[in-house]
């Protein structure tokens, strides 16, 4: 998708750190109470430091639709976050993304249009009232509201597997279930299309006991998704053919390394690793996982940790009793995070106090009230 940011005017881009740093502060001491800083997990020091408050996508939106008194939010993240703040807060709350070009490569493989030609196909060959349309949080606003005029829920990697026993029922694996959510007594459908995110949609069905005969990756790119009505009728689990950038760069020779290494090292990742590297894992986990993971590790222990290196190295830096490192050696950071930086933020910061509230990210009514119900169907269910 594309989203054009302006150049930031020059002073900005010429400022040293010390000098966007005594301007940010200063911005943010005058706003007081009417403003509220988010930070992603992912985002680089410099801006999380001037973050209210941390979290992932869905914990940072809640947490600005419950501050009432917070006029002026600025989303640290990347555009679908800032959306799904638009969509939960009240509407005399307004959001701004620092810089428009942060998107997620993730959410962009699932386009709308595509997403409802795909539905148009499947009506061809099967019943379509049957399928359950799910979609990972990290998508865009369209595709939630399509997902919640469908009948369909959002889930975040934490209630995956929640919501796809929602959707679904127990699956085939349905012994061992204490302390998970209850399911109804009647699924939703006989089959998901998941979207975005093809390794969450499969590390989650194999959970559930699902193998690969019952999960088909669905290709918007092929007709009927390069699928035979046949493998469309069989199907259980349509995985749509998306993933993250950096979570899909986590191989198991990176885990194999890390073992010959650290022999008693614990190794941790995220469910948007691909299945085999899941496999290979101790411990699979969404972000905050990660994180309590890391903190109940034992003192002295070496943990390689699968997720963005941002997190990695700030959980190395506030556990100096452990050493925390990244599985991948190269290190490859969420690039359209990286957008957001501290000249971004002062500058959007800047805007409030001259009147102008710059890259405000504004859902339509529409849109927001399908996309509501998509999310608020997913708080039912967890």
């Amino acid at each position: 998708m594309l989203r054009l940011q302006r150049p930031l005017p020059e002073w900005y881009r010429t400022a040293t750190p010390d000098d966007l740093a005594d301007r940010i502060a200063a911005t943010k001491s005058a706003l007081g109470e009417r403003l509220l800083v988010l930070g992603h997990h992912y985002q680089r020091d410099e801006v999380m430091r001037w973050a209210d408050a941390r979290g992932d996508s869905l914990a940072l939106s809640r947490l600005a639709a419950e501050r009432r008194d917070a006029e002026l939010i600025v989303f640290c993240g990347v555009h679908f976050m800032a959306e799904s703040a638009d969509i939960l807060t009240g509407d005399h709350q307004q959001v701004v993304l620092p810089d428009l070009n942060a998107g997620c490569s993730m959410a962009d493989m699932a386009d709308i249009d595509e997403v409802e030609t795909a539905w148009e196909e499947l009506a061809q060959v099967t019943d379509v009232d049957q399928i359950v349309p799910i979609t990972y949080i990290n998508s865009s606003a369209a595709i939630k509201a399509f997902v919640g005029r469908h009948g369909g829920a959002v889930c975040t990697s934490s209630n995956a597997r929640a919501v796809l026993t929602w959707a679904l029922g127990p699956g085939p694996d349905a012994a061992g279930t204490a302390g998970r959510t209850a399911a109804p007594d009647l699924p939703r459908g006989d089959k998901v299309l998941f979207l975005p995110d093809q390794h969450l949609g499969r590390n989650t069905g194999y959970q559930l006991g699902w193998k690969a005969p019952d999960m088909a990756i669905w290709d918007p790119r092929l007709a009927l998704g390069g699928l035979t009505d046949a493998e469309v009728k069989i199907t259980t689990l349509l995985l749509w053919r998306g993933h993250c950038s950096v979570h899909q760069r986590f191989r198991p020779e990176h885990v194999a390394a890390f073992r010959s290494e650290h022999p008693d090292g614990i190794v941790v990742v995220h469910p948007e690793c691909a299945h085999d590297v899941v496999e290979a894992a101790d411990h699979v986990g969404s972000t905050d996982f990660i994180i309590r993971a890391v903190a109940d590790a034992p003192a002295g222990a070496v943990i390689g940790v699968g997720t963005e290196i941002h997190l990695v190295h700030r959980l190395a830096a506030e556990t100096p009793d452990k050493t925390v490192v990244s599985l991948d050696p190269l290190v490859c950071p969420c690039s359209t995070m990286f957008r957001i930086d501290a000249a971004h933020l002062a500058w959007v910061l800047d805007g409030f106090l001259e009147g102008e509230v710059r890259n405000r990210i504004v859902v339509d009514d529409d849109t927001a009230a399908w996309a509501r119900t998509a999310l608020e169907r997913m708080l039912t269910i967890t």
